[in-house]
């Protein structure tokens, strides 16, 4: 857990709030405590979405399923405010650490560590899939694990597996590369055997460390998925058996949840869990994270509640503690969350179905394309799947940009406010020197009031007279990823400011909003202020500092 950023509400709703858990593409998971002495986990959505009908009926949706959602080996939604200016959810805080966090720490799990696993888990989504509900998600990094047995987390993007629950576009599949099942991957109708197949492959990776199907690329890994047998390593026995049976490739094959949890704890997973059944260094970790927690405090600073700003990227945003301890061993911190991946990029899509142009839902820009994006999570349109790319990576696969170095320029607000007021300068009749090269860093935009990071302009500026271009602007989301590029054509020009046409420049991947819009840039000292005059994309504005 972090400690709370400046910009960071002191309450939200009824639970003052105690640290940072963790952020990702749709939001912060804040730790907070009810006025009781409870303590939640709360999760804020970006409030960008809150401006997307469908992202809210969704989400209202969703927290509906949710509290559905009860028994011993799952944790509660508590409270929710779907209609908030920006929406949020608390639910049951799980003092354990991640399957994910746990293998990669300690290595796999002993046999009989992993016949409760699959019980408690097993018990879970019968009790889930009674509700006619499929969690969709099941992996390590939502599955916790406590002294008193595991939970099942991230019911954020459950579905109920009737026709008019599923508010995703047609064909479109939810699931995390290496635990979706072949029919997930295929794009074809997912009941609750998807879920089967995802446990089978969470207790492959509990028993071995290694997930059953490996790969090198997320392309050859969902291959393995749907064409070849799971690699299943060391496990013997009827763990073995039970573990292949939960991987068939045929949903009918596979066994159901109550079937599991007879094969794996006849007398039930409670009793098991009773005589103890972490190894050693885990009761350690899961202790002294219980003892710290009871030693939180709320901060002193005076109570303040409203919506959050959201300055820096990170993975995954419904489930444990989503950033690792900055002591934590090299394994730890290199366990990803995988997530979600649906990104919302295009100004001529409305966020209701029909035509573009056709009145009803709000509108999200294509210039304000925000990932809701996590560590290649996979979004399967038909047969064809796209992947996301591990956040702060550039298209060279180095760990680079995403977040700037604390106390660089680069780190700093990109809010042009800030910047101080230059003198108008002399008429020129082409590009001054002073303005020509490469400019980068992070910017705002404005939407309902609210001012949101929103990613990465690269600006490229050459020589040039009025009339002619002068060069371009990159936009990348806030996970590095390519969402548009501008060119500029000169307007007019002084000594310390540019005034260009900006317009899409039909770069294959071009989610640009459509037309010309104004494009001003200024110097101020040693930086170059951005401002852009286009309110279907929040005015984007930045301070841009020069490449070197």
């Amino acid at each position: 857990m972090q400690p709370l950023d400046p910009g960071d509400p002191r309450s939200i709703g009824a639970y003052r709030l105690l640290g940072r858990l963790g952020a990702g593409g749709m939001g912060r998971v804040y730790l907070g405590r009810s006025a009781g002495g409870r303590t939640v986990a709360v999760k804020v959505v970006h409030p960008h979405f809150a401006l997307d009908e469908e992202f809210r009926a969704r989400f209202r949706r969703e927290v509906e399923a949710a509290r559905r959602v009860g028994g011993k080996w799952t944790a509660p939604v508590l409270d929710a405010d779907p209609e908030a200016s920006v929406p949020w959810v608390a639910t049951g805080y799980v003092a354990g650490p991640a399957l994910s966090q746990a293998v990669s720490s300690h290595g796999p799990l002993p046999v009989p560590a992993v016949r409760v696993l699959g019980a408690g888990l097993a018990e879970a989504l019968a009790a889930v899939h009674a509700l006619e509900l499929v969690h969709r998600d099941v992996k390590p990094s939502n599955v916790l694990l406590t002294l008193d047995g595991p939970r099942l987390i991230d019911f954020g993007i459950a579905r109920a597996t009737d026709g008019t629950a599923s508010l995703t576009s047609t064909g479109v599949s939810v699931g995390s590369p290496g635990y979706m099942s072949p029919e997930q991957i295929l794009g074809k109708g997912v009941t609750a055997a998807a879920d089967v197949f995802s446990l089978g492959a969470v207790l492959a990776y509990a028993a071995t460390g290694e997930a059953p199907f490996p790969g090198d690329s997320s392309a050859a890994l969902l291959y393995k998925v749907v064409h070849e047998e799971p690699e299943l390593g060391s496990l013997e026995g009827d763990l073995r058996e039970l573990v292949a049976d939960c991987l068939a490739k045929n949903p009918a094959a596979r066994p159901a949840p109550a079937e599991i949890a007879s094969r794996l704890a006849p007398g039930g997973a409670a009793g098991l869990v009773g005589a103890g059944w972490l190894p050693g260094p885990l009761v350690e970790q899961v202790s002294r994270a219980a003892v710290t927690l009871l030693n939180l405090e709320p901060s002193p600073d005076p109570v303040v509640s409203g919506p959050v700003a959201f300055s820096s990227p990170a993975v995954g945003v419904f489930g444990p503690p989503l950033e690792p301890p900055r002591d934590a061993p090299p394994a730890t911190q290199g366990a990803s969350n995988a997530r979600l991946s649906v990104s919302v990029t295009a100004d001529s899509v409305p966020t209701r179905s029909g035509a573009p142009g056709e009145r009803g839902g709000r509108k999200v820009s294509c210039t304000v394309a925000l990932a809701v994006a996590g560590a290649l999570a996979a979004v399967t349109f038909g047969s064809a799947v796209l992947f996301d790319l591990l956040p702060g990576r550039n298209d060279k696969g180095s760990d680079t940009a995403a977040r700037p170095p604390a106390g660089s320029p680069s780190a700093e607000p990109s809010d042009s406010s800030a910047a101080e007021p230059t003198e108008p300068g002399e008429s020129a009749k082409e590009v001054p020197k002073a303005f020509i090269g490469a400019w980068k860093g992070p910017f705002d935009v404005e939407l309902a009031g609210s001012k949101i990071s929103a990613g990465t302009f690269r600006v490229v500026i050459g020589t040039g007279k009025a009339g002619a271009k002068i060069g371009t602007v990159n936009q990348f989301d806030v996970l590095g990823n390519f969402a548009c590029e501008d060119n500029l054509v000169l307007r007019s020009a002084t000594t310390t400011e540019l005034v260009a046409d900006g317009k899409s420049s039909g770069k294959a991947g071009n989610n640009c909003t459509p037309g010309t819009h104004t494009v001003k840039l200024r110097l101020t000292g040693a930086r170059l202020q951005y401002t852009s005059q286009e309110p279907r994309a929040g005015d984007p504005r930045a301070l841009l500092d020069r490449e070197r």
